[in-house]
């Protein structure tokens, strides 16, 4: 036989979970989906600058249509991003959505009669030029949103290959990365609580895009097929609103898919959608995403309360009264937590109050630690070698050393409002502003 011939062979006889390796290690020089590579906020080779401001490390600035608070994604040489744009034309009539009445008194906000189109935008990485956008649909949205929310709040996601894009009750679309459409799908609508709007990620584990669908209506998670976007199957969930994105694991070896929740976090069969583990305790309004580490799901949540629970992996029923620890003070409400170096770090609330936690323990490195020259944040840390970086909304961006205190490095401002949280790829972090995407890179 010949050499090519044993070659062909050689890589057939390979082990599947060696092959699949490969899209594995393209991840690790990407940020693909909502907190980074391992689903963590680190970026396990990123090396960002420390310092930055109009006229230091700005490598470009690109103007963003509309507005969207979802972290843009970044796959080789395109940074993708969402936006939605108030058109101002007045609908027809015909196409103004009618508010559904047993959710109508509960809205604190007013649905909008102008046509809004959702728009997917790729960037050039190097150059900050928009190489194309496309508009997935252009309606009439049923509900408002908080005031400090956006109707482009889903971070998308990519195997490397498509792209997927949640707009929510919009639909779900997948595209390539030329720009064109391949599949749609109409999940329904979601009644969010108070109308404050919608917004947590889809997330895509080989075949398998995953979908949570927690609202004041009939929630449920699916699993669709991310080549065509058919269902694989459907769980329903006793939820209400929540905007936590899932987490996929692997441990034992089955997939898990961990789905934080106001009543209970749970841990699914990725192949079947069964139920495998479950846990109650969390606040209402869950919104930060669930880290996993040592063989342990640690899930948070922290309005109206405080609530940190970390649960065995290889847990079976529910553990509700025997979590690994937890810890009941200075968790976040919007910002997800931190993964890094076996620690876990996370504000209070939306607040400037730090906090340490060894994963393995729970034990208490430091606590509600005061973040200096940051008030308010939405964005969740990010963090490369052993810096983090703490996004404040009115833009500014405080770098501290990961360790066993506060120690500041830099603090950086552009002078834009930022909601979203950063993407680090190698020597750059992308940040989206309200009106512009950032690229700070170093040399």
């Amino acid at each position: 036989m010949t050499l090519r011939t044993n070659l062909v062979l050689l890589l057939a006889l390979l082990p599947a979970s060696l092959r699949a390796d490969e899209p594995a290690k393209s991840r690790l020089d990407n940020w693909h989906q909502w907190r980074g590579p391992e689903a963590t906020g680190f970026a396990p080779r990123g090396d960002p600058p420390l310092k930055w401001d109009a006229k230091t490390n700005l490598k470009w600035k690109t103007a963003l249509p509309g507005r969207g608070s979802s972290t843009p994604i970044v796959w080789g040489d395109a940074v993708f991003v969402l936006s939605a744009i108030d058109t101002g034309r007045q609908a027809d009539a015909k196409d103004i959505p009618k508010p559904d009445p047993k959710f109508a008194g509960d809205k604190k906000t007013k649905a909008p009669t102008n046509y809004y189109q959702f728009v997917v935008l790729c960037i050039d990485r190097n150059t900050g030029k928009v190489r194309w956008q496309q508009t997935a649909t252009e309606k009439v949205p049923h509900e408002g949103h908080h005031e400090t929310h956006s109707y482009a709040a889903f971070s998308p996601t990519t195997d490397g290959k498509f792209l997927y894009v949640s707009f929510g009750s919009r639909g779900i679309f997948c595209y390539d990365f030329a720009g064109k459409l391949h599949w749609q799908r109409d999940l329904g609508r979601m009644e969010t609580r108070y109308g404050w709007g919608e917004g947590n990620a889809p997330v895509i584990h080989g075949e398998t895009l995953l979908v949570n669908w927690d609202h004041e209506g009939a929630s449920f998670i699916t699993a669709l097929n991310a080549r065509t976007g058919q269902t694989r199957w459907k769980s329903d969930r006793d939820e209400v609103s929540s905007w936590a994105t899932p987490l996929v694991v692997e441990h034992g070896g089955k997939t898990q898919a961990i789905v934080n929740g106001t009543k209970r976090v749970r841990g699914y069969d990725l192949a079947t959608g069964k139920v495998i583990w479950e846990c109650g305790g969390q606040t209402v309004n869950a919104i930060p995403s669930p880290v996993a580490s040592d063989g342990l799901a640690i899930c948070m949540s922290g309005y109206r309360g405080s609530a940190a629970r970390a649960i065995p992996l290889d847990s079976v029923g529910d553990v509700t009264e025997k979590p690994a620890w937890r810890h009941d003070r200075g968790t976040p409400y919007v910002p997800s937590p931190l993964l890094l170096g076996g620690r876990l770090y996370f504000t209070q609330g939306n607040t400037q109050l730090l906090t340490c936690l060894e994963v393995k323990t729970g034990k208490v490195v430091f606590e509600r630690e005061r973040l200096p020259g940051l008030s308010s944040l939405y964005a969740s840390p990010a963090a490369a070698r052993d810096r983090i970086y703490l996004t404040g909304r009115d833009g500014t961006v405080l770098v501290i050393k990961a360790g066993d205190k506060v120690e500041v490095l830099a603090t950086n401002s552009l002078g834009e409002g930022i909601d979203a949280s950063p993407a680090i790829v190698g020597k750059q972090i992308f940040l989206r502003g309200e009106k512009h995407l950032y690229c700070i890179a170093g040399e």
